[in-house]
């Protein structure tokens, strides 16, 4: 299967923000893309946090939802979500969403962000638990014979978030990490996870300078199960694409059997 990472510079307004994945989720497509990634707040990149609660939809049903659905059924692809803000029973607060919309356009997976971002120093500071709702749940999606683990962003920092309920292929990350820590963090977490569960993984990232000051650090990847990077992007907006063997991975855990040879689980 092909697979490919969408990396945007996402904007305050939601419809340029549509418009821009909609010309990237074409380009992918032509470069013959099977399952496509989008990147956390995709949608978009707010003056502030509270600007994504203004968007929040009940989930399966709003404009956001509409488009991923009406895009996968339009492209004959799975579709995956990097996040979208899904209603909470707190009105000040909601859910960031990963979601999996199959070719028909009907949304088959659902993981809801289980560890929320907090960090200051002296020039920026993040405290999602202010204004979203934390996940309770493992999840994975299930892509014919391919089983996913879904997980956004400050996830990735949980190594047991990913031994738990083992048996998948893919990690999908879809993020927004900030420049300051990505800089130093983001390539190293991303192929120690690809490494230690021998899978692939696929991390669509937002990029650049957004109009709120904020500034994140691109470098979107595809990584084999070998640690290796097989295709990646700095920090301009674009796609990469690669392909995930099975018979490639198979072959890793019987070379080098460390899943089987775990003595703690």
């Amino acid at each position: 299967m092909k697979i490919a990472a969408i990396q945007m510079s996402s904007k305050m307004a939601l419809s340029a923000n549509l418009e821009t994945a909609t010309k990237l989720i074409h380009d992918a497509v032509q470069s013959g893309a099977e399952l496509v990634l989008l990147p956390e707040y995709f949608y978009c990149m707010g003056q502030s946090d509270t600007d994504r609660v203004a968007l929040a939809e009940p989930y399966l049903k709003g404009p956001i939802q509409d488009f991923l659905a009406q895009t996968a059924k339009q492209h004959n692809i799975w579709l995956i979500a990097g996040s979208v803000p899904i209603s909470s029973a707190q009105p000040e607060k909601f859910y960031n969403t990963q979601l999996l919309f199959n070719p028909e356009g009907i949304c088959q997976g659902r993981y809801d962000k289980v560890h929320l971002f907090a960090f200051g120093n002296e020039a920026e500071s993040y405290r999602e638990s202010d204004t979203m709702m934390a996940g309770d749940s493992i999840v994975d999606f299930t892509v014919g014979d391919l089983r996913i683990r879904p997980s956004i962003c400050y996830d990735l920092r949980f190594p047991e978030f990913y031994r738990q309920q083992f048996g998948y292929q893919l990690i999908t990350v879809p993020a927004a990490f900030t420049y300051t820590t990505g800089k130093d963090h983001w390539e190293l977490l991303l192929r120690t996870r690809a490494i230690e569960n021998q899978c692939y993984l696929i991390a669509a990232a937002q990029t650049g300078q957004h109009e709120n000051g904020s500034r994140t650090f691109g470098h979107s990847m595809i990584i084999d199960p070998w640690g290796r990077i097989l295709s990646s992007l700095e920090e301009q907006q674009g796609v990469i694409l690669a392909e995930i063997e099975m018979d490639e991975l198979d072959k890793i855990r019987t070379q080098l059997p460390a899943l089987n040879n775990r003595i703690f689980s």
